[in-house]
């Protein structure tokens, strides 16, 4: 590598919705398969990496709550969605070359290693990439939380928020176009100013453990690895 690379082992968070791409559900084999791509780049570059993915382009618990769903049961099959996407991403990874384990926190034994956190750090340090599914294993709460957790149980340097915009904005940009974006925002001021890019839960976990966040556009190709040679994208939310 001709640049540095400033982080040794990362969380990225990818959105379930991000997956479908032009489709109006489920995975579109081109975007799965381009951040496989990115993916490995950095893993050859010698960056740690462990994945959460969301589960919003098949089920949101949340909103089927919303349509008069028992929330519990909502959530249990968002949770579900997310296993899918862990074994698509899985299939992507291995198809390339790469080496990835799923881990669930729900026990699905016929497709998924339970999450066990002393042996996911170990697959990390072999150099695997591995897939954390199932968000926490408890209802009520979001993979943007299951990411900060595993990102802190696993000791990484930096939990990454890959979307379709490019970093935390003063408002919606599509919706107001005078909205500007933030190059650097504090934990508490993202709590303060009730800005949407992750829930509160998610955003004080990471305040606790001083660990710092970049929220950047996935769509962009190098995005990823431009983040781990240290150049400045998206936003980042730290301590100061």
């Amino acid at each position: 590598m001709s640049e540095p690379l400033k982080y040794r082992r990362i969380l990225l968070k990818l959105s379930g919705e991000a997956l479908m791409g032009d489709e109006d559900y489920g995975i579109d084999p081109k975007v799965i398969g381009r951040l496989a791509d990115e993916i490995l780049e950095v893993r050859k570059a010698g960056v740690e990496i462990g994945v959460v993915i969301g589960g919003g382009n098949i089920f949101r618990g949340a909103g089927l709550a919303a349509a008069g769903m028992d929330r519990v049961t909502g959530d249990h099959m968002g949770m579900l969605a997310t296993v899918m996407n862990a074994l698509a991403m899985q299939d992507a990874i291995e198809k390339r070359g790469g080496f990835a384990r799923v881990m669930s926190a729900l026990p699905i034994h016929d497709v998924a290693e339970d999450f066990i956190r002393r042996r996911a750090i170990r697959h990390i340090e072999k150099g695997r990439i591995v897939l954390f599914a199932a968000g926490i294993g408890n209802p009520f709460f979001t993979t943007d939380s299951a990411a900060a957790l595993r990102a802190v149980e696993v000791g990484a340097d930096l939990l990454l928020k890959a979307t379709k915009v490019d970093g935390i904005y003063t408002a919606d940009p599509a919706k107001h176009a005078d909205a500007t974006r933030y190059d650097h925002l504090t934990y508490d001021q993202v709590i303060e100013r009730k800005l949407a890019v992750m829930d509160t839960a998610a955003i004080a976990l990471c305040r606790d453990h001083r660990l710092p966040m970049v929220i950047y556009d996935m769509t962009v190709p190098g995005n990823l690895m431009r983040v781990m040679q240290g150049e400045s994208i998206g936003t980042t939310v730290g301590t100061h």
